[in-house]
Order: structure tokens, then sequence, then C-alpha cells
């Protein structure tokens, strides 16, 4: 497997920085990360998508300006190369965050954040800024608004099934996880993601996505099973809205016109009216491209964070 596509091009006329992996103690163990840019500014925390990685966002920091921006994407529990959480525990991603985001805070001991999100990690920025209204200097979330939002029916029905599916995933170790050829895995993946990342993005995501198993020539996903069962714990769309109405801070949503489709229709809008009236600063803009554009089409978003960056 090529690792070419780990390696940092700076742009903007900086020198070639290559992102340095963190890593944050938590009592379990401890949250990976890649930090890119200069170390004497404050980095803004990036937070990944669910079941994606801290390499969702290599190309976004390759377009950035390293000599004016650091990015410290972390890793989510769980996911990529950060400790999976204890046995017989169960993943409240959402809520899980907030407390994550915390904890590296008082690690670094930083007295106000900058976000960015995409998709999961732009629902937790939206907790976050929301929990902590007055200690978030800004928020930019990549195509959503607030966490998903489920009709209370589906939350409901849904229950059992996904209290059944986790306790089936907790039986999976190292001696029984499927595991699979490079290019088998790299199908896998394309195919799960339904279109959504072009195969070189899938390369980049596999790059902490992965490890190598015993059987030579043969890999598994690094990400916890039990992560595929995260529906619990989700906002009704009353909450959320509740929420919203606590941020404050300069924001600005990126959505993609080929993204990611809401169960509740309207919601996401409603989310962008209630923020704007509260926000300091509101800007929203439309790209085209799927759920995962930043990745894939990182020119069409970057520019739009750095313009957003440049004008607080």
């Amino acid at each position: 497997m090529s690792n070419s596509s780990n390696q940092a091009v700076a742009k903007n006329g900086s020198e070639n920085i290559e992102p340095e992996e963190v890593s944050i103690p938590v009592p379990w163990g401890h949250i990976s990360g890649k930090w890119w840019g200069p170390k004497d500014i404050q980095p803004i925390l990036s937070i990944h998508g669910w079941q994606d990685n801290a390499g969702t966002f290599d190309n976004i920091a390759n377009k950035l300006n390293n000599n004016k921006i650091s990015l410290l994407c972390i890793d989510l529990p769980g996911h990529g190369l950060s400790s999976h959480i204890p046995d017989g525990t169960f993943y409240y991603v959402c809520w899980d965050g907030i407390i994550i985001l915390r904890r590296i805070v008082k690690y670094y001991k930083w007295d106000k954040i900058k976000i960015l999100g995409h998709s999961l990690g732009g629902a937790i920025g939206f907790l976050y800024a929301a929990t902590y209204p007055d200690e978030i200097d800004l928020l930019i979330s990549l195509d959503i608004a607030s966490p998903s939002v489920k009709k209370i029916p589906n939350l409901v029905t849904s229950t059992g099934n996904q209290i059944d599916k986790y306790l089936k995933y907790e039986k999976l170790t190292l001696d029984n996880v499927p595991c699979y050829e490079y290019d088998e895995m790299l199908g896998i993946v394309l195919d799960a993601y339904n279109g959504n990342i072009t195969r070189k993005s899938a390369e980049i995501l596999m790059i902490r996505g992965m490890q190598p198993a015993s059987l030579p020539g043969k890999y598994y996903f690094s990400r916890d099973p039990r992560l595929k069962v995260s529906m619990l714990g989700f906002l009704t769309a009353d909450l959320s809205k509740q929420y919203a109405e606590q941020i404050k801070c300069p924001y600005l949503n990126i959505r993609a016109l080929q993204g990611l489709k809401n169960e509740i229709s309207g919601h996401y809008e409603e989310i962008l009216d209630i923020i704007k009236k509260k926000s300091s600063k509101f800007e929203y803009q439309e790209v085209e491209g799927t759920h995962h554009v930043h990745l894939n089409d990182p020119e069409k978003v970057a520019p739009l964070i750095e313009n957003f960056l440049n004008s607080i």
C-alpha cells in the first residue's frame, strides 16, 4: 500500500510541512490526531464524519495557507488510530464527541477554540458551540447543520434492533474480524460510500482506516465495528432547535448540492435560520459535489474556508 497520499505539500508559497502525529491521553487509552501547520498557532480543531478518520482533511490541509493556519485533525474514539472505548460500553457518538473535545481543550489548556467539522464532526461542533457558547471563536460545518434527527416513531421502533446489533458486533475480536486484500478492501469502502468518494479519497481514508492482519497481504478495518450501531441517543428535531438557539459565534456552513439527505425535510434550513439570527457573523455556501466534496474536490471548499477565516 502506498503512503504517497499522506504527504503534505503546503500551498500559497509556504514551506513544505508534513503533519505531526499527536497522541492525547484519555482514561481508556489515547486520541490520535494530525497537527498540520505551525505549532505556535492554536489549531482549528477538525473533526471527521462517522466511520471516517482524520485523513478526511488531508486534502483541505494541503490547500490552506500552512504559514497562517494550523489544523488539529483528530480521530474520534474507535476511529482511525484512536483507542476503542472499553468493552461493554456503547458509542453515543454525538455526546461522546462533546466530552472528547472538552478533554482536548483541558489537555491543551485552551480558553477558546475554533472548530471545523464534517458530517458527524459538524454535529459535534454544533453541540459544543451550543454547550459552551462563550468558549468558541468560530464554527465551520461541512454538509450538516445539526446532529441528524430522526422521526420519533423510527427512533422508538429501531431501539431493539440497535441493541441486538451492538451485542453481535461486540463479539468480534482480532481473531475473528474479517480481513481482506488491499484492493478488495478498497472495493468494500467504495461500495459502502455508494459513489460519495473517489478511489483516491478511499486510499487516503484507509491510511488510518486499515491495519495489517496476521495473514500476509491481508488487512482489517481499524475502526471499532460497534460504531456501526449509533442511532441510540439521537436528538429530536425540537431539541436540536433549542441547542441552535445557543450558538452565537461566527458560523460558516458549506453544503454539498448532492450531499447528505435528511429524514426530516426542511430541518437543515430551520437550524440555519435559527443560527443566522444569533450568530455574530453568518455565512452559507453551496458547492457542487457529494457529501465528501471536501475530500474529493478540496479546491471547491478550501477557498471558502480560508476566505471566512480571513474575514473574522
